[in-house]
């Protein structure tokens, strides 16, 4: 069986608890076009799961996610960018993924290993976050060379402080949990080896209340987010940074393996 046909992500439910799980341990659970598309069918499925209350978002192996399979999203000719206005297809864009929901039921996102690029940007659109003592936080899009950063800067300023979200978006250097929740970005650091527990006890506490009113909270955070997103989203696509010069060399420099050459603002 190759990889395509082999489950990317997990579904599980027991005791109204879903948990779906990133399942490339091999890429760090890197994002490929097709497991935006299982990780959507995921949601889904646990959207319309009438057992499943709460769900869990995590990742198998060493980390819970790594970002977008550079390889083969990113690294693509300019014409293929150019005809799917993006890094990625057209059916597997993952920036309002939570968005269309029907339920409005609450995620949980829970953080080990490393939360970069896309990893973080879908954990910030999660409703909360469990990170585990010293787990890494990255948002990689503007060193790339990406304008994709500023969703996530917006998200995370929605979370918590609206400094803090900037300075990591602008230096892209690492964060931890413990930064992180001291920022407000995040709801919990779980000590080592026990975020799914912390998530676990989160979800059976929000379990314990009427149903249509946490999902009557989530639908309006959702919203309140996904207002914030659309304005970011469309500065975004209007600037088409990835048809630039300097988004094709910090392309090259990652699957090569080597720092990038001089930056030329084209």
């Amino acid at each position: 069986m190759n990889e395509t046909q082999a489950s990317q992500v997990l579904y599980d439910c027991k005791d109204g608890i879903a948990t779906i799980t990133l399942n490339r341990p091999e890429k760090l659970n890197a994002f490929s076009d097709d497991t935006v598309r299982q990780l959507a069918a995921a949601l889904d499925k646990f959207d319309r799961d009438d057992e499943a209350l709460t769900a869990i978002l995590c990742g198998n192996g060493r980390a819970f996610c790594s970002g977008a399979d550079v390889k083969a999203r990113q690294a693509r000719s300019k014409e293929d960018l150019q005809k799917s206005g993006g890094p990625s297809a057209k059916d597997a864009k993952s920036a309002d993924i939570l968005a269309s929901s029907i339920n409005w039921k609450p995620v949980i996102c829970a953080v080990h290993g490393y939360a970069v690029g896309l990893g973080i940007g879908l954990a910030m659109d999660c409703d909360l976050v469990v990170g585990e003592e010293g787990a890494r936080f990255q948002i990689t899009e503007t060193n790339r060379g990406l304008a994709g950063s500023g969703k996530i800067m917006a998200v995370m300023g929605y979370r918590g402080q609206g400094g803090f979200a900037t300075e990591v978006t602008l230096t892209g250097r690492f964060f931890t949990s413990e930064e992180a929740h001291a920022a407000g970005v995040i709801d919990r650091v779980a000590p080592k080896g026990k975020y799914m527990d912390v998530a676990m006890d989160l979800a059976k506490q929000i379990n314990r209340h009427p149903p249509l009113a946490v999902r009557a909270s989530i639908m309006q955070r959702r919203w309140e987010v996904a207002d914030r997103k659309k304005e970011a989203l469309r500065y975004a696509s209007l600037n088409k940074l990835y048809l630039s010069e300097d988004f094709a060399e910090a392309t090259r420099a990652f699957v090569e393996k080597r720092p990038p050459g001089k930056f030329h603002a084209r």
